[in-house]
């Protein structure tokens, strides 16, 4: 049985732009695995075609069966986190061991003040600047 986890002090998942972002990840599989890998990475979820893009990855050598290890990673500056009625960004962290493809997966926001952007909260003329900006 594989046990795989990826904590934030406090248990905390929301997060600045450019905030340094540590904790630590823990795992116990049957047997050490090949390799070990942390990701940041970005996806979207929603309607029409699902994105993701990987931004930064930690890579544990020689890791043993059962072990803990800090990371730690500059968040980027954008994209933000955010929810439309149609499409959400989401940030997450992800654990992955190989061979086995055991995976534990942390769903985080990064935003200005800490706080995913509503888009639907947004009057409808800032809402499209704000994509068109987004979209360059």
């Amino acid at each position: 049985m594989s046990d795989l986890r990826v904590r934030t002090p406090n248990d905390r998942t929301a997060f600045h732009p450019g905030e340094e972002l540590a904790g630590a990840v823990y795992w116990k599989l049957d047997v050490p695995p090949r390799t070990l890998e942390l990701r940041l990475f970005w996806f979207t979820r929603g309607k029409g075609t699902e994105d993701a893009a990987v931004v930064d990855t930690v890579r544990f050598e020689a890791p043993q069966a059962e072990e803990a290890r800090p990371f730690r990673f500059r968040l980027p500056d954008a994209p933000y986190s955010f929810s439309g009625k149609l499409i959400s960004l989401v940030w997450a962290l992800e654990l992955v061991a190989e061979p086995s493809r055991d995976v534990a997966r942390l769903e985080l926001v990064i935003a200005p003040g800490a706080r995913e952007v509503l888009l639907e909260a947004l009057p409808e003329e800032a809402s499209r600047k704000s994509l068109i900006t987004w979209h360059g």
